[in-house]
Parts: structure tokens; sequence; C-alpha cells
């Protein structure tokens, strides 16, 4: 977990996400991102000289009808002695039975973040730490000019009212570390049972990158260097406030 506690640190540093007294929600899938992403808030509390706390919530889509088995996850965050809850919807059913989104990776995205907005709220936080890393950062950007025209992305932080900021530690953070230090950690990472995974524009946004980086050798950090110089939506950290 070394790399990926100094990449978290540099942008907890460079954007200035954390503030002493902040109670951060970390938003919890069960996938690799969110559970590095929970364990690294925890190390980091330790030495990085800002007082917070964390605690992990998990909306629960229940796709299919299905509840989901989140209960290696409730024992990790036992285990670190921090708050876990998990959140039951039917917005699996909404999704993908009563609205039959052709595009619904959108829409449940959106009512996951409502939900997960509101539980942060209810439960007392100023703060969502969500798990997006370094190539969640350029693909999100090459989705927005290809599919969209426009130059914009996902911001690292992002004041979403007077209550609630949005934070992403981890996006400095390539996602090969990512996997690196959830394999090494035997974190319980949760299989996705998403009808739409693997399907998805951001699976196909993934092989283009891949393909541009065989052709061209550091394509992805030249694509983050003009979004870090130009500041596109506050990517410039510090020194361009």
């Amino acid at each position: 977990m070394q790399k990926i506690l100094g990449y978290m640190r540099k942008a907890i540093q460079e954007f200035e996400l954390i503030s002493d007294g902040d109670e951060i929600a970390v938003g919890i899938s069960g996938g690799k991102d969110s559970l590095v992403l929970a364990q690294g808030l925890y190390a980091l509390r330790k030495f990085i000289g800002i007082d917070y706390n964390i605690i992990g919530i998990t909306i629960d889509p229940q796709f299919k009808g299905v509840q989901g088995d989140y209960s290696a996850v409730a024992d990790m965050f036992n285990k670190i002695q921090i708050d876990y809850h998990i959140i039951s919807t039917q917005i699996g059913e909404i999704v993908f039975e009563k609205r039959k989104e052709d595009n619904p990776c959108s829409l449940c995205s959106r009512m996951r973040r409502g939900a997960l907005c509101q539980a942060a709220e209810n439960l007392g936080c100023n703060k969502i730490a969500l798990g997006h890393n370094f190539n969640d950062s350029v693909e999100t950007f090459i989705m927005n000019l290809f599919n969209e025209g426009r130059i914009g992305c996902f911001s690292p932080l992002t004041e979403i009212s007077d209550k609630l900021t949005i934070i992403r530690p981890l996006v400095l953070a390539p996602e090969r570390e990512v996997k690196k230090a959830a394999v090494k950690n035997n974190f319980p990472v949760v299989k996705s049972v998403c009808p739409a995974d693997g399907h998805t524009n951001r699976e196909h946004t993934k092989e283009f990158i891949r393909k541009m980086e065989k052709e061209s050798r550091g394509f992805s950090d030249r694509i983050m260097g003009a979004m870090r110089r130009s500041n596109i939506d506050g990517w410039g950290g510090k020194q361009n406030k």
C-alpha cells in the first residue's frame, strides 16, 4: 500500500481535499478502487497530520431484485473498527426492468450518487470520498470529448451543496497500482453482478486508450498533463488558485 498512500497523500495535499474535523463517507461499491480507498484513508490518518473520521457506505442497487452479498466487506470494516452501512435500494429494478434504459449506466450512476449523498447527510458527514483513479480520469475526459463534444472531466473536489463536498483521493493513482494493492492485501473485492458490466461505453474507451498506448506510449500521461496545465475543472491544483 505504500505507493498508493503516496499517491493519495499527494492528491490530498495538491487539491486540498481533507481538512481537520471532516466526517468522510467513503462510497463502497465493493470493487478494488473503493476498498483500496477506504484502507488508504484509514492508514493515512496515522501520519498525514489531519484529524478526520471515516465511515463506509454501500448503496446496494439489488440487481434483479437480489440483495448483494457484502458480508466480507463488512468483516473488513469490522476488523479496522470503522462503521459500515449498507443501504438497500430498488435502483436495479428501476433502471433495468421498469425504465429499460438504453444507456443504463448514466441513470444508475445518478440514482446511486443521490442515494449516497442522502445517506452521507443522514449520517452527519460533510464529505464523500469516491474511488476514481488516474485511468478513470483520463477515460472520462476522452468520453466527454468524443461522445459529448466538450472538454471536461469530473473534478478532484466538487462542492455539491453548502453541506456536502465530493472528494477523489485516488485520482493520481494508476489503476494498475490500485489493482496490485487490492490483490497483495487480499481485499474482499465483490464481483459486479450488474447486467451491463463489461458492455459499457467506458469499456470501449478503455480499449481505445489501450490501443493508443501501444501506438504512442505515454498517451494517457499527456492527456493528464494537458488537463493539469489547462486547469480543466480544477485539475491544476493549488498553483492555479
